[in-house]
């Protein structure tokens, strides 16, 4: 306990798609929070943004509110003046954001479609992190947590422009880490595979009909360890490129997958 005590993190996505389980934004805020940070999270729905701060407030840490839709262009501005305002700095940001409705084979995908995945996994973590970066340099440095995925660097199926913007987000996040060394700001990117989560499994069941147990047990089946990984897993991760632990890593690309990437060398 008490390895983010006196931090200030905002986390960006801190709300979740309804489901069985638990989404990666909740768990990694929780476990800031039980950790001791104090946090701001933010999030568009405002619903499961405010189940989010409840289950968070049960920890060590403060935990403030903001709604707001991140693709929004004066939003990643505002939250940093909001966590600024609250708590005087930022010392992490994690960004957990994500989606692949509409995706589809290149020869298929739709440019509607294809604008708004890019637009909200990798233009609106860009406009946070480039929002954030001069007030965590202003304090003296910070991390910066960005959640990629393992689509990134793996056979992405159908999912075209998800995978072309978490590619991105990989390549954003190396090169804050390389502009932003020598302000002690450290970056590196989550590649998470097949997670348990609701917008992973019971989003995707419910947009393809099919059952819930059926999809998530054909998932763990192409898992290594045997079983698909939980929202858990991602927040450890999170918290251990967050805290001091990490504090000679920046710029890497770390898969949280049950050994799935170890299939591809």
């Amino acid at each position: 306990m008490g390895r983010l005590e006196g931090r200030v993190a905002t986390v960006i996505g801190a709300g979740q798609t309804p489901g069985e389980t638990i989404g990666n934004g909740r768990a990694t805020a929780i476990t800031f929070a039980r950790e001791g940070a104090r946090l701001l999270l933010v999030d568009r729905d405002v619903e499961s943004l405010q189940e989010t701060a409840e289950l968070a407030r049960t920890g060590t840490g403060e935990v403030h509110t903001v709604a707001l839709d991140i693709t929004e262009p004066d939003a990643p501005q505002l939250a940093v003046t909001a966590a600024t305002d609250r708590f005087g700095r930022i010392d992490i940001l994690h960004n957990n954001v994500g989606i692949g409705e509409g995706d589809g084979p290149p020869h298929r995908l739709q440019e509607e479609a294809y604008d708004r995945i890019m637009e909200v996994n990798l233009r609106a973590m860009w406009r946070m992190c480039r929002s954030a970066i001069p007030a965590m340099r202003e304090g003296g440095g910070g991390a910066i947590v960005n959640v990629s995925s393992l689509a990134s660097v793996a056979s992405a199926g159908n999912l075209t422009a998800y995978k072309l913007s978490k590619a991105g987000v990989n390549a954003l996040t190396q090169n804050i880490a390389i502009t932003n060394a020598k302000y002690g700001i450290r970056a590196n990117a989550i590649l998470p595979g097949f997670i348990d989560t609701p917008m992973a499994v019971d989003a995707a069941a419910r947009a393809s009909g099919r059952d819930r147990s059926e999809l998530a047990r054909e998932r763990s089946a192409w898992v290594p360890l045997g079983r698909q990984g939980t929202a858990w897993d991602v927040a450890a991760a999170a918290l251990f490129l967050a805290s001091d632990e990490a504090a000679f890593i920046t710029g890497i690309l770390l898969p949280v997958d049950g050994g799935q990437s170890a299939r591809i060398g």
